[in-house]
């Protein structure tokens, strides 16, 4: 006599959903504008030149890509500077931000994030996924938590066979 057992996949019919936040990775390429290339002698900006460079650059080079905008160096540069350099990328650049790489790919996420309709996920257990190819940034998993809060039944964190409880409702079904 043989015997048949059935095997459950307890994951697929938990009623989990899986948020993956690399999905919500923007794929554009990265780069940093670095001023110091614009100091003179390394210490400070001088308008006159620096408006010529803006007036002569080109800005095309930038077409479709995430730019952060940083000043490596221990100089005098001030506000307007910076703000001339998005004015000019602005028009090509997907995105542009005063900061370094981390603060480019946070800034991406987020705005990614915003995107979410926190309804769709009403009274809903919700697995943010923790691993994977890309690295997310911490403020993506910090935001998306403050987005799903208030709506969800639960948050976990890592893999639908293995999380970490991070918000439980224990009130009542979620307000529209």
């Amino acid at each position: 006599m043989e015997i048949q057992e059935n095997i459950v996949n307890k994951v697929a019919s938990s009623g989990l959903i899986t948020l993956n936040l690399e999905d919500f990775y923007h794929k554009g390429e990265r780069v940093i504008y670095d001023i110091k290339d614009n100091l003179f002698h390394g210490l400070m900006l001088r308008e006159k030149d620096f408006r010529a460079f803006i007036k002569e650059h080109d800005w095309t080079q930038y077409q479709d890509k995430n730019v952060g905008i940083v000043c490596s160096a221990d100089a005098i540069v001030p506000t307007w500077a910076y703000m001339l350099l998005a004015n000019k990328l602005q028009p090509y650049a997907n995105e542009v931000v005063f900061g370094g790489l981390e603060t480019l790919d946070a800034v991406l996420f987020a705005k990614a994030l915003a995107k979410i309709d926190p309804q769709d996920y009403a009274d809903e257990r919700v697995v943010v996924k923790g691993c994977g190819d890309i690295n997310v940034p911490v403020s993506a998993y910090v935001e998306v938590t403050n987005l799903l809060t208030p709506v969800v039944k639960s948050i976990m964190f890592g893999e639908p066979c293995s999380t970490v409880p991070v918000f439980k409702r224990k009130d009542s079904p979620a307000q529209p």
